[in-house]
């Protein structure tokens, strides 16, 4: 009771201690970022086709993008087609996701099913072709 005296004698009311809370927060914090998933774009911008029967995939995934000049781009920079079965085969090997394709609309087509074709080479199980819902 002693404090509560000396604080009103200061014109000072009794504190609330913030500190529980703050640490609260900075838990929250750090539990978000820790679960947080980051996707790595592939660094260049496409149009892809417009189909009716698209659906959601998985966040982590490999994605790849396909221009509609033929260059094959991950992580903003050129690989070209024989550097994605090295690539998937690396991507794999700290954890299995699924390849994307985001490939052009006037992409080439034989270029595309190389890029498929090369991504099963370095193992991956699952390889999309991505769309754009109508």
């Amino acid at each position: 009771m002693g404090k509560f005296r000396e604080s009103k004698q200061d014109g000072d009311g009794p504190g609330i201690d913030m500190s529980p809370m703050l640490d609260c927060v900075f838990i929250l914090l750090i539990f978000f970022i820790v679960t947080t998933t980051f996707v790595e774009e592939p660094g260049v911008e496409v149009e892809k086709p417009r189909v009716a029967s698209a659906k959601m995939l998985e966040k982590t995934s490999i994605l790849i993008a396909l221009t509609p000049e033929g260059d094959v781009v991950y992580g903003g920079r050129e690989i070209g087609v024989n550097g994605v079965q090295t690539l998937v085969r690396r991507m794999l090997a700290q954890e299995p996701v699924p390849v994307i394709i985001q490939a052009d609309t006037n992409a080439p087509a034989g270029m595309l099913i190389r890029i498929v074709d090369e991504a099963k080479a370095g193992g991956a199980q699952k390889v999309s072709i991505a769309s754009a819902k109508e």
